[in-house]
């Protein structure tokens, strides 16, 4: 195989292999040989068909997979040699194409954008700051007073009061468009959290004032974006009937409390709180010095990027955008999202810090232990109820989802690799001032 360089610009490689015609037909044949005991064909014995009614018989298809391979091994070879490593898969086109016949030479460019070589950067000079938060027991009483609130039952008014905001109304409604009923509009014995927003806007706000016994017929219009797109826009109308008028009771915090949320007592409960905190500001401090570390390590290198990398990058970033941007379309089905320079911009530093973290991890010999993914995998299983098994078999057969748990894994621990090492200051503040902290990355 005949390699030359057509292309060296940069990041960017290209190369024309050629494969002369005496050498592809010299491996065909080579190929019918290794073949030709095992044939059998009528009229012949089992390894006598003769060789000319073999390449006859088997030839094209023998000649396209040794044209492959040839090309393949080629391609592994030049990588060998070279040293190069792809950012992505390479490009391979055949000249000639469809108008290619046997006899002639095979003639495949390959082109590539090859992955940087990361320079080495002194990293002794890293300052961090970590910030902590200590768990206090004016923390845990709000929590756990934000527990009685979820915890809140209701109690029956007095006969004849009526429904105010933050009541609960049990209700019966049938809904119609245009005086014939749809699928889904009716309940019965239905509780409702007036004031809630848990139904369509208009609804909840035409039961308020109303009395156990009343019968209300509720007129709302569904909004435009509205999921069941035969109902969006449509004028509605709900023959509503309330059982039952209910005030809020806030739940008793004590022992009984404790135990509807799984502890043994109040004790109990006020401890699991406390671990449950002290594990979530630690996780928000780790989110901010990690950004402190990225943001110091992103100054500190600076290197060509494949820009096939970065514009697949930038337009992951635009899509997930679009999608935070409307909720509601859950589908793929919409035109193609543009990136913005913007996009090009945070699609560089992700690229090229995840370079950075990739040699850094590699120089320092980090992996991800068999006993870190089978964790992972069990962590992902646990979002499908009753399908881990299949789940599990998915995992093992998609190296692509693999390589999804594997990443994040790797990140994490080279993050504390570099942190191990660099000078680390504990700086303890209000969970008010973590919490700014931590919103404060989503604006930046």
């Amino acid at each position: 195989m005949q390699v030359k360089e057509t292309l060296n610009d940069g990041l960017k490689r290209g190369y024309q292999f050629t494969l002369p015609a005496a050498d592809l037909a010299a491996k065909v044949d080579e190929k019918l040989l290794e073949a030709q005991p095992e044939v059998e064909m009528k009229g012949f014995r089992k390894g006598k068909v003769p060789m000319a009614l073999l390449k006859k018989q088997f030839g094209p298809r023998v000649l396209g997979d040794a044209m492959q391979e040839a090309i393949d091994g080629a391609l592994r070879d030049h990588m060998e040699k070279s040293g190069d490593r792809p950012a992505v898969q390479p490009k391979v086109e055949m000249e000639g194409g469809e108008t290619w016949k046997e006899g002639d030479d095979v003639v495949v460019n390959v082109s590539y954008e090859n992955l940087p070589a990361i320079p080495e950067a002194d990293l002794s000079g890293l300052k961090l700051e970590r910030l902590v938060v200590k768990t206090d027991d004016k923390a845990v009483d709000e929590a756990l007073e934000n527990l009685a609130k979820n915890a809140v039952s209701y109690d029956d008014k007095k006969k004849g009061a009526k429904a105010a905001k933050d009541d609960q109304v049990v209700i019966d409604f049938k809904g119609s468009v245009d005086g014939e009923p749809f699928e889904g509009g009716a309940a019965e014995d239905y509780p409702l959290v007036l004031g809630s927003g848990s139904f369509i806007p208009g609804f909840e706000d035409q039961l308020i004032g109303a009395k156990a016994g009343d019968e209300v017929e509720v007129k709302v219009t569904f909004p435009d974006e509205y999921g069941a797109a035969h109902l969006a826009g449509k004028d509605a109308v709900f023959s509503t009937t309330v059982k039952a008028v209910k005030s809020p009771k806030p739940a008793e915090i004590d022992d009984e409390l404790a135990k509807r949320f799984g502890a043994e007592d109040l004790a109990g409960l006020k401890s699991q709180i406390a671990e449950r905190l002290s594990a979530e500001y630690q996780g928000a401090a780790r989110a901010v010095l990690k950004r402190g570390l990225l943001d110091q390590l992103d100054g500190l290198y600076s290197f060509d990027l494949p820009e096939s990398l970065v514009e697949a990058e930038a337009a992951q970033i635009a899509h997930q955008l679009w999608h935070e941007e409307n909720a509601d379309h859950h589908g793929h089905d919409h035109a193609h999202i543009e990136p913005t320079d913007e996009h090009r911009k945070l699609a560089e530093r992700r690229v090229r810090l995840g370079l950075v973290l990739a040699d850094l991890g590699q120089k320092a010999e980090v992996n991800v232990s068999d006993q870190e993914m089978t964790q992972a995998v069990l962590q992902q299983a646990r979002n499908y109820p009753g399908q881990e098994r299949a789940f599990f078999e998915y995992v093992q057969q998609n190296p692509q989802i693999q390589q999804q748990l594997r990443a994040p894994i790797f990140e994490d621990k080279v993050i504390d690799h570099i942190v191990s090492g660099a000078k680390v200051t504990d700086k303890t503040v209000s969970h008010e001032d973590l919490q700014k902290a931590v919103e404060a990355l989503d604006e930046a």
